[in-house]
């Protein structure tokens, strides 16, 4: 069988990371998407020395920048004719309300939008493979997001909290992975979305949280499992015999099974309207 390419973003540490060791210790060329080049480079040479494999690279990816999600996805064309497994697995929490360079409210910008802009960049790649696969790390964290997105201040222009800017970005993640499902099934992709688990990793250990969110976030340290385990579930999808078929395409997972889905994760009308929403709010930077 070819070897297949995996893409895994926000993979310099963490689940990413402990995934990119996974699927390269299974034989697959991971290329890792990465925002701090010097971190990437790190991760390359601890994932060929974990792995022992070779085909292991990076290309820069800032998805707090449209024009970065360009780019990266200009370099992924260049290098690699097909993408059997795209991982979206990069993701942050603010404590304080923030801007990306493109004007989009932080935690939306780089959760959802960044990467919904990726994935339909490089959509000729993926459907070029022959079992396809895009994988949406999302999290139970989208039950935060109580009656679902506010179409009306999906920038948190109005009010905002860091948990719940975070979970409606994690409900993004389902919403989007529902849609992407439906129009790509044709194409004979299977798209995923998983949670994780809470997984003891940097996350939110970058200056990005203080005060309480902070807080609640060492708190939850506590209690978390080790990014591997985290990883346990991305790496079952991604694999050729997860057994994950077209049929459950749009399924969201966790701990290989079908998680509980909060109400508001199963509008349809919602994944569509997201789905115009995001075109358009991309079609709006230039």
């Amino acid at each position: 069988m070819d070897q297949r390419t995996v893409v895994i973003t926000g993979a310099s540490g963490g689940i990413g990371l402990e995934a990119a060791v996974m699927l390269a210790s299974a034989g697959d060329r991971v290329v890792i998407a990465c925002r701090n080049e010097q971190k990437a480079q790190m991760a390359v040479v601890h994932i060929a020395s974990r792995s022992g494999a070779a085909d292991v690279e990076s290309v820069a990816l800032d998805l707090a920048s449209l024009s970065s999600v360009r780019e990266c996805a200009a370099g992924l064309g260049r290098r690699c004719e097909r993408i059997d497994v795209l991982v979206n697995n990069a993701g942050l929490i603010r404590s304080e309300r923030d801007t990306t360079v493109d004007g989009f409210e932080m935690t939306f910008g780089v959760n959802h939008l960044g990467q919904f802009l990726l994935t339909g960049l490089v959509a000729d790649q993926v459907k070029a493979a022959p079992s396809p696969r895009v994988i949406n790390v999302a999290s139970a964290a989208h039950w935060f997001a109580v009656g679902g997105l506010r179409f009306e201040d999906l920038q948190s222009v109005r009010f905002y909290n860091a948990w719940l800017a975070y979970g409606r970005s994690k409900l993004a993640n389902i919403l989007f992975t529902d849609e992407l499902a439906r129009r790509w099934k044709a194409d004979g992709v299977c798209v995923s979305s998983a949670h994780p688990g809470t997984v003891r990793t940097g996350f939110g250990q970058d200056g990005d949280t203080k005060g309480i969110t902070d807080g609640l976030l060492d708190v939850s340290r506590a209690f978390s499992t080790t990014p591997d385990r985290g990883a346990d579930t991305p790496v079952w999808l991604a694999t050729a015999s997860a057994g994950v078929d077209l049929d459950r395409s749009g399924t969201f997972w966790a701990n290989r099974k079908p998680g509980f889905r909060s109400p508001w994760a199963r509008r349809r009308i919602d994944a569509a309207r997201l789905w115009s929403v995001s075109e358009d709010l991309i079609a709006s930077v230039r």
